[in-house]
C-alpha cells in the first residue's frame, strides 16, 4: 500500500451501527468488501459500492484492515478466528469497534497478533444518527504509532478520535460509560413513573428538571418514547445493553468494585426482555418500571 493510497477495508458487522458505518467509510472513498452473519443486512451496501462476499476469509483476503462491529467476543471468535479467516489475517490490523470487556479485548489481541496482525480497540459511543453523520465519540485503545496510522480512518466516523492508552483502556472506558447510559435511564425512567402516579405535571417535572442540575440530554432524548409507549426502530436494543451490563457487573467484580447497585437495573432489563422486548429500544425499560404485573 503507497503511502497516498487509502487502504483496503473489511467491514465485518453491518447490523444497527455498523451499517451506516460502513456507509461512512464508502463515501470516503475506501474500498470495502462487507460480511454479515446474516446476508440481508449486508446486502444494502451493495448500492453504495460495497462487495458483498459470503465468508469472513473472502472479507478479510488482501485487506489492509479489518473493520469488526460485532455483537460480542464469542461473535468475534466465530467470525474472525476460523481456520479460513485466521489464514487471511496475517499482515492486516484488526480495528475492533464494538462493545466487549477490557479483558476479552486483551484476549482478542493476543489471538490477533498470534495470528500475524495487529490489533486496536475504537469502541464508539453514539446511536444510528451520530454512526450516519460522522459524529461518533471513538476512544482508541493503541500504541502511539498505531492510533497515528489509522487516525484517518477512523476520522471517518467521528471528527475527533481519543487515544486512552493501549488496548485494554479504551474498552474500560467504553464500559463506564454505558453504566451511566443504563443507571441513567433507570433512574429517569422512575422518577417518570412517579410524576405520572400521582398526576403531577410531566411539562413541569421537565421544566424544573431542565432548571438543575440534575438535567441531562439523555433524557430529552428519551422522553417521547417513554410518552408514547412506541419503543420500535431502535438505537441501541434492550438486549443489546443487557450485554453491556453483565460485562459492566464482570469487569466490576474482577476490580474490586460494589456494583450491586447496577444489578436491580439488571433485573429490569431482563423482566423488559422476558416481555417481548428484547429487540425494542432500551427506553422500553419504562415499560417494565410502570407496569403492575
Amino acid at each position: 500500500m503507497s503511502e497516498t493510497a487509502k487502504p483496503k477495508v473489511a467491514f465485518l458487522g453491518t447490523g444497527l451501527m455498523g451499517q451506516p458505518m460502513a456507509e461512512r467509510l464508502l463515501a470516503q472513498g475506501y474500498s470495502l468488501r462487507a460480511y454479515n452473519r446474516s446476508r440481508e443486512k449486508v446486502e444494502p451496501l451493495k448500492a453504495s459500492g460495497a462487495e458483498i462476499v459470503d465468508s469472513p476469509g473472502e472479507a478479510i483476503h488482501q485487506a489492509d484492515c479489518v473493520v469488526l462491529m460485532l455483537a460480542d467476543a464469542p461473535a468475534i471468535r466465530e467470525v474472525i478466528f476460523s481456520e479460513a479467516a485466521r489464514r487471511e489475517l496475517s499482515s492486516c490490523t484488526v480495528i475492533q469497534m464494538g462493545t466487549i470487556g477490557p479483558s476479552e479485548s486483551q484476549d482478542v489481541e493476543r489471538e490477533v497478533d498470534a495470528a500475524g496482525a495487529d490489533y486496536v480497540e475504537a469502541p464508539v459511543l453514539g446511536s444510528i444518527p451520530q454512526a450516519e453523520t460522522g459524529r461518533l465519540i471513538v476512544m482508541v485503545g493503541a500504541s502511539p504509532e498505531q492510533f497515528e496510522q489509522w487516525s484517518p480512518l477512523l476520522q471517518c466516523f467521528g471528527s475527533d478520535p481519543h487515544l486512552i492508552g493501549p488496548v485494554g483502556k479504551a474498552a474500560t472506558l467504553k464500559l463506564a460509560l454505558n453504566q451511566l447510559i443504563v443507571s441513567m435511564t433507570g433512574g429517569f425512567a422512575l422518577s417518570l413513573g412517579i410524576v405520572q402516579h400521582e398526576g403531577v405535571s410531566v411539562d413541569q417535572f421537565m421544566e424544573i428538571l431542565r432548571g438543575s442540575a440534575l438535567h441531562a440530554p439523555t433524557f430529552e432524548k428519551k422522553l417521547p418514547q417513554m410518552l408514547s409507549g412506541d419503543f420500535a426502530n431502535p438505537n441501541f436494543p434492550t438486549r443489546h445493553l443487557l450485554k453491556d451490563v453483565d460485562l459492566i457487573l464482570d469487569t466490576a467484580e474482577e476490580m474490586g468494585l460494589d456494583a450491586s447497585g447496577l444489578m436491580g437495573m439488571r433485573k429490569v432489563l431482563e423482566k423488559t426482555i422476558l416481555r417481548g422486548l428484547a429487540d425494542a429500544d432500551y427506553s422500553a425499560l419504562f415499560d417494565t418500571i410502570t407496569s403492575e404485573s
